[in-house]
């Protein structure tokens, strides 16, 4: 079982990711997108998006300092193990915190708003199970790995061995399997989402809006100041056509002079 968790599985979640963004890109870009739904609503939206998105940036540059960056490395530039959980345990508390309460705040919005709650598919209800789910995990990891007794804080030497060891294929699954039970789900759950990625409204955090660079500059007119009622200054347009509605501005009919012709 250790060897199809954290020796193929991983690999298994990476072809979806890739085969799964691959395919969305060739065959739904129009689908591309987070179906915004600001037009319904933007009060609650300008509180939690925010939240959310700059939480979650924290929380990816915490999972690389802690995953990728090894132990030896920060022992040599004299960051103390002391010091490093507190710097995690302060910086990734706010950040986890700030990402659920945002996440939290778009739920609420969508399910109480009529129209959100109308454009909200089981797909999305689904993604937003497995996001708050990896969210909570992390959170409980990160108290974990400070809190917790001598055994529990080792995923410096068991996950994050782990997790470099794939990319030369020669993943270290002892290593993964004597990490603690919090930090094993926090792994399955964060493998799960990453599955469904490219399937949700989450694949647009794989947009990178470059051709905004060179796109051509939009050029805005202001419209003709209109007449004020009643000035009698006729727009150009079409002429009236006479109905009953219009009878007050059709011109006086032309009469014939003496040598026949209209006057």
């Amino acid at each position: 079982m250790s060897v199809l968790l954290w020796g193929v599985l991983p690999y298994v979640m990476v072809a979806i990711l890739v085969g799964g963004l691959i395919w969305r890109y060739r065959y739904d870009q129009f689908g591309w997108t987070t179906r915004s739904s600001q037009l319904y609503e933007s009060r609650l939206l300008r509180i939690g998006s925010p939240l959310f998105h700059f939480g979650i940036l924290v929380v990816i540059v915490g999972h690389v300092i802690g995953l990728v960056i090894p132990k030896a490395w920060t022992d040599a530039v004299g960051v103390s193990e002391d010091l490093y959980h507190v710097t995690a345990l302060g910086l990734g508390t706010v950040a986890g915190i700030a990402t659920l309460v945002g996440v939290g705040i778009l739920i609420y919005r969508r399910r109480t708003t009529g129209p959100v709650f109308m454009a909200t598919t089981k797909n999305d209800k689904a993604m937003y199970v497995v996001l708050v789910a990896a969210i909570v995990a992390g959170l409980a990891t990160t108290v974990i790995s400070v809190f917790g007794p001598h055994e529990e804080v080792t995923y410096r030497e068991t996950v994050s061995p782990w997790f470099r060891s794939l990319f030369v294929f020669q993943p270290d699954i002892a290593a993964m399997s004597e990490a603690s039970l919090a930090f094993q789900l926090h792994t399955l759950i964060g493998m799960l989402l990453f599955a469904i990625w490219p399937f949700t409204r989450l694949v647009h955090a794989f947009t990178a809006p470059i051709h905004y660079l060179f796109r051509p500059y939009i050029v805005y007119r202001s419209r003709d100041a209109r007449p004020a009622p009643g000035s009698g200054i006729r727009r150009r347009g079409w002429a009236p056509v006479g109905t009953p509605d219009r009878a007050g501005d059709r011109r006086p009919a032309r009469t014939p002079d003496r040598t026949g012709r209209g006057s």
